[in-house]
């Protein structure tokens, strides 16, 4: 007997979706908080990496190769551990990343802690994708990336001027501790209320979980599939490669302007350190709607890659734009509404990548896709600080 998609009586799929945007946000205060002290004195003094570019930006560039790395070498362990498994002990290990930067007394435990923050955070990321697959049905997937994804704006938003007040106010040593206890929370919620599939969840209802895989692709079950014919689907598909293709352009782009949007507004177009702390938040305040937008308009008329192509376009228009303009002001909203049209097309690129490729694929998609990005993601963080030692 079928089952009409009418909504359920339980709604546990929200609380999920609920536990990865407050994870998400917890991973995003962690990693932007560098890029405040990329901009701040004391710290750079301290470190005795004083006006050099090219070791300020290795800060991120190590955090962001360990990123990549992590990706492919650990999705093997996720898909052992499970994903809520999985998730807690990256959580773990960034704790113990931050801590060691809270008590670093030399540059080379400063890029020690970097390198830690960037395995935990980058086994941890593609796991969330796995929880959107498992708990929602194909309709419903471009909303609820939207809101986990959103989390990575809001956090920056929130965190350029809090961290901007909260280093010149209490130092920055204070910063990494602080953003340690913050870990705590997430990793009690993946332990208090979180469950790898709808099945396993000891309180959800049978009508949601109805709802649920009536509203699933049907695929044959893979426990029993080798490697290769999982992954099979994934380097045959060239849509898939085109996808990987704009996404590489994507991170790029997003990395080398939240790396480096601090210090061009205070060092280049002479903003104070508390104007700083404000400005840089605006691009991350845009992305939040823009996100929020994306996911709604995603599942209303059912394609992607139009919008993708659209939006890395007009980030393009704007970044040009926001470079040669002589006002101030103007140069900090045009660069702001690039990193929002690159942002934008984060919930957009998941849902896309969720319908092309099978459930019994997608853990070999995942670490693909973020994988291959490996030399992007630094590169974009350095290629700013190269063009300014030049």
């Amino acid at each position: 007997m079928s089952m009409a998609l009418t909504a359920p009586p339980t709604r546990k799929r929200f609380l999920i979706v609920a536990c990865l945007f407050i994870g998400i946000f917890i991973a995003y205060l962690d990693r932007v908080n560098v890029s405040v002290l990329a901009a701040n004195e004391p710290f750079l003094a301290y470190m005795g990496i004083e006006g050099m570019p090219l070791q300020i930006g290795m800060m991120m560039t190590v955090f962001l190769a360990a990123y990549g790395i992590a990706n492919v070498v650990l999705s093997p362990l996720g898909d052992y551990l499970g994903p809520r498994k999985a998730m807690m002990l990256c959580i773990l290990i960034w704790t113990i990343a931050l801590i060691i930067g809270g008590v670093a007394t030399s540059f080379a435990l400063i890029i020690i802690c970097r390198i830690l923050l960037g395995i935990g955070e980058g086994f941890y990321y593609p796991l969330q994708s796995v929880f959107i697959k498992n708990w929602f049905p194909k309709q419903e997937r471009g909303r609820a990336n939207a809101a986990w994804i959103v989390g990575q704006s809001v956090a920056p938003a929130i965190a350029m001027p809090f961290f901007t007040w909260w280093i010149g106010t209490h130092g920055w040593r204070s910063n990494f501790f602080l953003c340690a206890a913050l870990g705590l929370i997430p990793l009690w919620l993946l332990w208090r209320y979180v469950a790898d599939k709808p099945e396993q969840h000891k309180s959800i209802s049978e009508q949601e979980l109805a709802y649920i895989k009536a509203g699933q692709e049907t695929e044959s079950a893979s426990s029993s599939e080798s490697f290769m014919l999982r992954v099979k689907p994934v380097i045959t598909n060239y849509s898939y490669w085109l996808l990987v293709l704009w996404y590489l352009c994507l991170q790029c782009l997003y990395w080398g302007m939240i790396t480096w949007l601090p210090t061009y507004l205070k060092s280049a177009r002479g903003f104070s350190w508390a104007e700083m702390g404000w400005l840089a938040s605006l691009p991350f305040v845009l992305s939040i709607f823009a996100k929020a937008a994306a996911g709604v308009f995603v599942d209303k008329i059912g394609r992607s890659a139009p919008i993708l192509m659209v939006l890395m376009f007009f980030a393009g228009v704007s970044i040009y734009f926001g470079t040669i303009t002589e006002h101030k002001y103007m140069s900090a909203i045009l660069l702001s509404f690039a990193v929002a049209f690159c942002t934008m097309g984060t919930p957009v690129a998941w849902t896309l990548l969720q319908g092309m490729i099978p459930g019994k694929s997608i853990s070999a998609a995942l670490p693909a896709l973020r994988g291959i990005r490996i030399t992007q993601r630094p590169s974009g963080a350095a290629c700013v600080p190269f063009a300014r030692s030049r």
